[in-house]
């Protein structure tokens, strides 16, 4: 799919290595003010209605950036936190329709509660929200189930959950990692190739442009200037229906409602994911710092699930199976599987679902073993892309 460098005025920046190379104030003003009037003026954004839930659930904890969902009625078992991606689209990835609904999968699977982090979008005054305020809002949310989860991370909140998982040890018995980006270095994605070739600076005046956010609207323009055809959605729902019909057609139409709406993300947050992760590659380097400690993977030794999708072009598989080398857990404890989607089809394919998800479910309800000893560090070394501004 195309990216930002389909836009003109990206593209002429790119091809001259010397504008690019001084990044000065100027130039990358003119970049940023350039795009966001390619994706259209405050005034031109329509009114949008923010995708519900379909599945039956209930708030069980509300905090100022995020809603602590709950689906299903309480069970003995231990429960089960998908924490979903702060990113581009709502938390309702997880539970699209009926039938193409983790959340929904997994709540039969498991036969038990099942919790999701519901982000919210931010407003004028939570620019200055930091990846730390996150972290620790997610601490907040698996104290408030028990302090200890099973817990679930999506892209983006896949490596927020490995983070807390490495953060606060003792506090996820079991951790799933599907469509991660973990490594940046390990592999080649359209998202890691956009952040090393666009000026940081050009963030940071984006950021500036929105009123210190990253709004929503700009950055799936900027993202994927192209709508999605029906023949790509077809092919994420993995639906059984036939293009042309009343069904997929309702289906579909469910999907772009999904799509269209986006979050708006903290400056700050936004700023530091690009820099942090995908610049410095700090988690994989062993240098990504959360409420002030340095996380150490080699200090993981936790069972862990590692999802990846074949034809990804947001995560390069690598990007998340990469994370085997860099944690203590044994092999013996650490299982991955290769699903043949691109990245939304991990989370809401309907094959997916049935068959690499049915193995998730498995292998979470698996009972506790002895202590696992963790293995020597870091197998391999880490390569990272320094920040060059």
């Amino acid at each position: 799919m195309p990216g930002i460098a389909h836009y003109p005025l990206v593209a002429f920046g790119l091809l001259w290595p010397a504008l690019v190379a001084e990044q000065t104030s100027e130039f990358a003003a003119a970049v940023a003010q350039g795009l966001v009037d390619l994706a259209g003026g405050p005034h031109d954004e329509p009114h949008l209605v923010e995708p519900q839930w379909v599945t039956s659930n209930e708030v069980v904890l509300e905090l100022g950036s995020v809603r602590l969902r709950r689906f299903g009625k309480p069970t003995s078992r231990r429960p089960t936190l998908i924490c979903a991606p702060f990113a581009l689209h709502a938390a309702t990835v997880t539970d699209i329709a009926p039938g193409y609904s983790l959340v929904e999968a997994l709540q039969a699977m498991l036969r038990g509660r099942v919790h999701v982090t519901d982000w919210r979008s931010a407003d004028a005054n939570s620019g200055a929200r930091a990846i730390d305020d996150y972290v620790a809002d997610l601490n907040v949310l698996i104290d408030e189930l028990g302090g200890n989860v099973d817990l679930i991370g999506l892209c983006q909140g896949g490596w927020m959950g490995l983070a807390y998982a490495a953060r606060f040890p003792g506090k996820v018995r079991r951790l799933v990692l599907a469509g991660a980006p973990i490594d940046i270095a390990a592999g080649n994605s359209a998202v890691s190739r956009l952040a090393l070739s666009t000026p940081f600076g050009v963030f940071q005046e984006l950021v500036g442009l929105g009123g210190g956010r990253m709004l929503g609207r700009q950055l799936l323009r900027f993202w994927e200037p192209k709508s999605l055809d029906s023949t790509e959605i077809h092919s994420t729902l993995q639906s059984s229906d036939a293009i042309d019909t009343n069904a997929f057609r309702r289906l579909e139409a469910r999907f772009r409602e999904w799509y269209a709406w986006t979050m708006n993300l903290p400056g700050r947050y936004y700023l530091e994911v690009i820099e942090r992760l995908y610049l410095k590659n700090e988690i994989a380097r062993g240098d990504f710092q959360i409420l002030g400690r340095r996380i150490d993977l080699a200090s993981v030794t936790i069972p862990i699930y590692l999802l990846a999708a074949r034809d990804d072009h947001v995560v390069a598989q690598e990007q998340v199976i990469g994370l085997r080398r860099l944690v203590g857990t044994p092999a013996s404890a650490l299982a991955q599987a290769i699903a043949p989607c691109r990245h939304l089809g991990l989370f809401m394919g309907r094959h997916t679902l049935a068959n690499e998800w049915r193995e998730i479910a498995r292998w979470l309800m698996q009972p506790d073993t002895a202590t696992i000893a963790p293995r020597r560090g870091p197998t391999h070394d880490v390569r990272c892309h320094d920040l060059d501004t």
